[in-house]
C-alpha cells in the first residue's frame, strides 16, 4: 500500500547556487547533504514542518510552457510572499500576481529555469 511521496527531484545544472537559491532566497530549510557512492551529492531542502522535500539533483532542467507552474508552493498571502521574494531578486513571470476564481498565484522560475508557482487559495 502507497504511504507518501517523500521526496522530489528538481534537475539543477548547479548544486550549490540551487541549495543559496533555495535556502537564502525561498526560505527552504537544507535537509540533506549527502555524497553518494558513485555520483553526485544527495542534497534535499523542504518547508518547515512539511516531510516533503526536494532533491536538488543534477540533470538537465525541465522547461514548461509558458504560463504553467510545475511545482506549486501554497501560501497564505500570495503578495505579501510576492513583494518579499521579489525583494531577494526572485523575477516573476508575469511581474504581478494573477487572480483566479479559486485563488491568487505567482510564477518564477529558479536558476536553472524551473517554473515555480506561489499559490493562495480561497
Amino acid at each position: 500500500m502507497l504511504k507518501k511521496v517523500a521526496y522530489v527531484s528538481v534537475l539543477v545544472t548547479d548544486q550549490e547556487r540551487s541549495l543559496e537559491f533555495f535556502t537564502n532566497v525561498l526560505g527552504f530549510e537544507k535537509r540533506g547533504d549527502l555524497q553518494t557512492p558513485k555520483g553526485p551529492r544527495f542534497v534535499t531542502v523542504g518547508v518547515e514542518g512539511q516531510d516533503l522535500e526536494l532533491v536538488l539533483w543534477p540533470g538537465t532542467p525541465a522547461r514548461a510552457e509558458p504560463g504553467s507552474a510545475v511545482y506549486t508552493i501554497e501560501v497564505d498571502d500570495c503578495r505579501a510572499v510576492f513583494a518579499t521574494l521579489e525583494g531577494r531578486g526572485v523575477v516573476f513571470e508575469p511581474a504581478e500576481v494573477l487572480e483566479f476564481p479559486w485563488g491568487f498565484a505567482a510564477r518564477f522560475c529558479d536558476p536553472d529555469g524551473n517554473m515555480f508557482q506561489l499559490r493562495e487559495g480561497r
